[in-house]
């Protein structure tokens, strides 16, 4: 796999230990896109991620409307977690909608306008005289994308919707619905699929990116890259097995372990996502993709105001 698809520049800092952020007494502000389109199992996913219920069951449509479709929506959700002694409150967006319609290029676009929105607000607060101290950051720092497990690599749409916001958020991609695909299956779409990031050159989140980290977290984190797109499995039952509750998906045939790292990556991206891998997300997001934006919004400020000197001048 060519690896320079992956790579992208990052400051020269420190690695954050896990959870260990300045507001770590008061807690983590962190925020979280789920974009895919219907039926991958994005509401079961985040509930069982949280352990709770976040997005409740979609309400029962009027027959007569359910060949119509919708647009799509960004319906937020708020919780607080506890993880390992630290408050994070989590901010769950969800894009209902997404991709169900046959020309989904507004999607596309709706999506860039959010998270670019959600930029322009703390670029705004920077510029005030006074900032407000009580200021909350919206900025989406991860942005889990449910691939549909085709079997056969990525789709166009999925190929536009990651160059249109790579630059923009940190895309982790997992495959919904892992559990109709067999073991083999699911190394074998995995494979195909970093190979169309690897020929596309599709900037999605690499997490063997910080190369002075400590021999430890490297390998850690090359051992994670070698895994994605993760393979999830979202949970509508407990039971009880010999060592305690097991969280599982039943089936007439029989049961998949949510947690069991055989058949599901849901444990260790429960694990990236809620605990060691939270300050790299929101750092990256800070001091990487929001300072490109910021540059390159701020150059665009600066030749508008030069193109309106000149055109003063003319007169």
């Amino acid at each position: 796999m060519n690896s320079k698809a992956q790579v992208v520049p990052v400051p020269n800092t420190a690695r954050p230990s896990s959870l260990r952020y300045k507001a770590e007494k008061r807690g983590i502000r962190y925020n979280i896109m789920l974009v895919g389109v219907s039926g991958l199992g994005r509401r079961t996913f985040i509930n069982t991620l949280c352990e709770k219920e976040i997005i409740p069951p979609p309400t029962l449509e009027d027959p007569d409307m359910a060949h119509l479709v919708e647009p799509m929506r960004f319906n937020k959700y708020e919780t607080q977690m506890n993880e390992e002694g630290t408050n994070i409150f989590l901010t769950i967006v969800d894009t209902p909608g997404f991709g169900d319609g046959i020309d989904n290029e507004s999607c596309f676009t709706q999506l860039q306008e959010y998270i670019e929105s959600q930029f322009d607000e703390v670029l705004l607060e920077e510029s005030r005289i006074r900032r407000n101290a009580k200021y909350r950051d919206n900025r989406v720092h991860v942005l889990l994308y449910f691939l549909t497990p085709t079997g056969h690599g990525l789709r166009e749409m999925d190929i536009e919707l990651i160059k249109r916001l790579g630059h923009l958020v940190n895309i982790i991609l997992m495959i919904g619905r892992a559990d109709t695909f067999t073991t083999s299956e699911i190394s074998s779409f995995k494979s195909t699929v970093m190979k169309d990031v690897a020929a596309y050159e599709l900037p999605i989140y690499n997490f063997a990116w910080d190369l002075e980290a400590d021999p430890e977290s490297i390998e850690e984190n090359q051992e994670i890259q070698a895994i994605v797109p993760f393979s999830v499995v979202g949970c509508d039952e407990i039971i009880d097995g010999d060592l305690g509750s097991i969280r599982v998906r039943s089936y007439p045939w029989g049961t998949v372990e949510v947690d069991n790292d055989d058949m599901s990556d849901f444990g260790l991206l429960r694990y990236i996502l809620l605990n060691s891998h939270i300050s790299d997300y929101i750092d990256y997001t800070t001091n990487v993709l929001y300072e490109e934006y910021r540059t390159l919004k701020l150059n665009e400020n600066k030749d508008d105001e030069s193109d309106e000197k000149d055109d003063d001048e003319e007169e």
